[in-house]
């Protein structure tokens, strides 16, 4: 309800209402449901329109009744108790009980009907909003079939080893000793994928630091810096931390690292993540619109801009995404990220290097962004990303959802010139 009708993020309504629940396994049965319904809403919208003669205009019904059909469908729930215990949730709704009782009795007769029908319908079939599937069909139109489909597989986790603390080879090996089968990344040289995810908590070291939780895509971001003795490093957008951590664990000898973000709520993730590693930066909480409302003045040798965005590279990992984000977002984002960039810019000091940073797949977020950027200030000069992660972009380098099975990321890098 909070994320359909509120516009909330999931993990932001999980993170409230899971404390109230006493046992793990039901914390875990409810986040997993949660998610479930989110990544296949779309999908379950379209069955239960077809099992309903008028739509269900109570949304706390229709959304249970949305729950009990993914309950059917996706998960080992045995089908009589998800049909029961969906009907008995309905509490004093005493009228809607007959009706979602009817509905899940339906499913289970008219399933493969169903799912052939839903196989025509493409929101159903790709469980994503029309807006959405255009949008990333006119951006890659031979390669939109297969971001549709991993965006809707669950994501691995990707941990990032603390090298200050440890090797990775080292860390594979604690894990392997705790049961925890892994593998290394095959382009971030911190980063490591369980086969099985866990909890955070069971993580070895992890409350002292030694490990963080971040795709491979996102840990490429400190790399692509090239960190060197006493510079000045800039994070902007910082909050929750993982790069910024990133940075410090990559050069013990930088001269001053500072995590900026606009959310006070926000940055206090960043300061409890520094506190886990035990390291030191300079947080900040200043709008990055207005730089002049909290910079010293004193130029950065390298700035991060992980740029507000669509987000649509992690809808895998925020199936919620595709619930809460609008069209007449991405207008609004792409001038908020050129203006982020048009006044962080001056903070650059010569021969300095910008990386610019999204977790977005659509091109005017990124490879037009930096494109119109470039056109704009003379003094930017685009130094080309030689990877073999990606592909690259007229401008800047784009891997896709899932692609070598990392999340979707954007990264350009500028460099001012004199």
């Amino acid at each position: 309800m909070q994320v359909v009708v509120e516009g909330r993020s999931l993990n932001d309504a999980l993170d409230e209402q899971l404390p109230s629940i006493p046992l793990d396994i039901d914390r875990s049965f409810v986040k997993a449901m949660c998610f479930g319904v989110s990544r296949w809403y779309f999908k379950l919208d379209f069955i239960l329109a077809q099992l309903v003669p008028k739509p269900i205009r109570h949304e706390e019904v229709r959304l249970l009744a949305m729950i009990g059909i993914y309950q059917l469908e996706y998960t080992r729930v045995k089908p009589h108790a998800a049909v029961s215990e969906t009907v008995s949730a309905l509490g004093d709704k005493v009228w809607a009980k007959p009706l979602i009782n009817a509905v899940l009795r339906n499913f289970q007769r008219q399933r493969e009907r169903l799912l052939a029908l839903a196989e025509i319908d493409e929101c159903a079939l790709w469980s994503h909003p029309a807006w959405l599937l255009g949008k990333i069909r006119k951006n890659w139109p031979s390669q939109c079939e297969q971001v549709f489909e991993q965006s809707n597989r669950p994501p691995p986790m990707t941990v990032r080893v603390n090298l200050r603390q440890s090797s990775r080879e080292e860390y594979l090996l604690t894990l392997k000793q705790a049961g925890m089968m892994a593998y290394a990344c095959p382009f971030a040289e911190s980063g490591i994928t369980l086969e099985s995810p866990v909890s955070v908590q069971s993580l070895p070291g992890f409350a002292e630091g030694l490990v963080s939780v971040q795709d491979e895509s996102a840990q490429l971001a400190a790399g692509l810096l090239e960190l060197d003795q006493g510079q000045r490093v800039l994070d902007v957008c910082a909050a929750p931390g993982g790069k910024t951590l990133h940075i410090l664990e990559s050069r013990a000898d930088l001269a001053e690292v500072v995590a900026l973000d606009i959310a006070s709520d926000r940055l206090a993730r960043v300061s409890e993540n520094l506190s886990r590693a035990k390291l030191n930066a300079k947080v900040l909480c200043g709008d990055a619109l207005e730089p002049q409302s909290w910079w010293d003045g004193k130029p950065f040798d390298r700035i991060l801009l992980d740029a507000p965005c669509s987000a649509t590279g992690v809808i895998r990992r925020h199936p919620d995404i595709k619930l809460l984000r609008k069209p007449s977002d991405l207008p609004k984002l792409v001038e908020v990220q050129r203006r982020i960039l048009e006044n962080i810019w001056p903070l650059l000091a010569e021969d300095g290097l910008l990386v610019y940073a999204t977790c977005s797949l659509l091109k005017e977020e990124n490879e037009v962004q930096i494109s119109s950027f470039l056109h704009h200030h003379s003094d930017a000069k685009e130094v080309v990303i030689a990877a073999e992660w990606g592909s690259p972009r007229p401008y800047g380098r784009q891997i896709l959802s899932g692609e070598d099975n990392m999340d979707g990321f954007f990264y350009a890098r500028l460099v001012k010139s004199s």
